[in-house]
């Protein structure tokens, strides 16, 4: 009999993941799809990373590292921390993975018992709540909408918080929206968390370096919650490196190690090659971030513009990341022929199938009433996709 385990099949598919690969498959098949469903930048690394990955392959780094990462990574995420974000760890106190994916389900795995509930912020990335059901934990979901938006406040915080509650997960810059905590919303959420001693903070912020408000504000700032504050981040957003599979956490040493006693039964340490990559990132110029970030932010632009364009969108702006996220409830019940878009899961196979542009719906998001479109993508594909929303949603009545 073929039986998979009770774990596995409580989890969802990566809704992310499935409509990349639905969009692969048109492709394949010959069709001029328009991909924007991929959080991935399409710059390429830049070259001084790759120059110290192939030293690094020269100089024969092809062994085991330790489990929690080399020393010299550690250090220099330690110096990042430190020059980027005014923020006090030592080496011990950083774990490297295989991508800030790895981490935060390390984090997750380590922290959650039976029963444990971990409030999750709505609209989140796909992977949250399912990696706390893997837990065997609850996702405890808080919603904000767009008149918010998306992001909750102290009052909802506070509200969401019970005697089992163990984790606050926040993204900010976020997945999917885009919407970036400024010091004075963190504040308010450290403000509520300072009273539970128990709460701990998992703080995402791998799209740190791609927001347009000038600065990133970490929630570790606020010393009356630093030490239950775990920071997940890593170099694939930032330096155009999602395939070098390296993340981290920087966090309290009993976490910490608590992490590396997990990973080292299950993964080992993560692909020398790419730690050392990983350690020219952030050591060497930060001027290729940059360049990106402005690009980014160009893009941002361009798409909020012509989203404003289409009738039934309702949009906001996004301060980060490379993520709109429109409301389009507008169009649930309307249809084109015998064929009703019933939800934003329909609308958005809708867009794949008739107007060849891949989004995601925002159901796996929490956000069943928009669209989860990336802009990491050329002006020129922006333009098109766009255009080609914009008709192909009016042929809905």
């Amino acid at each position: 009999m073929n039986q998979l385990s009770e774990r596995l099949n409580s989890l969802s598919p990566s809704a992310t993941l499935a409509m990349s690969q639905k969009s692969g498959e048109l492709k394949a098949q010959g069709v001029d799809v328009i991909n924007m469903s991929v959080g991935e930048p399409d710059f390429n690394t830049p070259d001084h990373i790759k120059e110290a990955a192939k030293k690094a392959i020269d100089e024969n780094y092809s062994r085991y590292s330790p489990v929690a990462g080399y020393p010299a990574l550690r250090n220099a995420i330690v110096e990042k921390l430190k020059k980027e974000n005014g923020l006090e760890y030592t080496a011990a106190q950083i774990s490297c993975a295989n991508g800030a994916k790895q981490s935060v389900c390390n984090t997750i795995m380590a922290l959650v018992n039976k029963g444990d509930e971990v409030i999750v912020p709505a609209p989140y990335w796909v992977s949250y709540p399912e990696m706390v059901k893997l837990a065997e934990g609850t996702p405890v979901i808080v919603r904000a909408g767009i008149e918010q938006d998306f992001k909750i406040t102290p009052e909802q915080l506070e509200a969401a918080i019970t005697p089992k509650t163990r984790a606050l997960i926040l993204c900010s810059p976020s997945n999917p929206t885009g919407s970036v905590y400024s010091k004075e919303e963190l504040a308010g959420l450290a403000s509520v968390l300072a009273k539970y001693e128990r709460v701990i903070t998992i703080a995402d912020e791998i799209y740190e370096h791609i927001n347009y408000i000038g600065k990133h504000e970490s929630i570790a700032q606020f010393s009356e919650i630093k030490d239950r504050v775990v920071i997940v981040n890593g170099v694939s957003k930032a330096y155009a490196m999602t395939g070098w599979r390296i993340g981290f956490i920087a966090a309290p040493e009993w976490i910490v190690k608590g992490v590396n006693k997990l990973q080292g039964q299950y993964t080992s340490g993560p692909c020398s090659v790419s730690q050392k990559a990983a350690e020219a990132a952030y050591t060497g110029t930060q001027d290729p971030v940059e360049e990106m970030r402005q690009a980014f932010q160009r893009r941002r632009d361009l798409i909020v513009k012509l989203a404003k364009e289409i009738p039934g969108f309702e949009v906001n702006v996004p301060e980060g990341a490379f993520y709109l996220f429109p409301k389009c409830d507008f169009f649930f019940g309307k249809k084109d022929g015998d064929r009703v878009i019933n939800n934003a899961d329909d609308l958005a196979m809708y867009l794949l199938e008739v107007g060849h542009v891949a989004c995601v719906g925002g159901t796996s998001f929490g956000a069943p009433e928009c669209i989860r479109m990336s802009y990491a993508t050329s002006d020129e594909n922006i333009i098109e996709a766009m255009r080609r929303i914009k008709e192909t949603l009016a042929k809905l009545k």
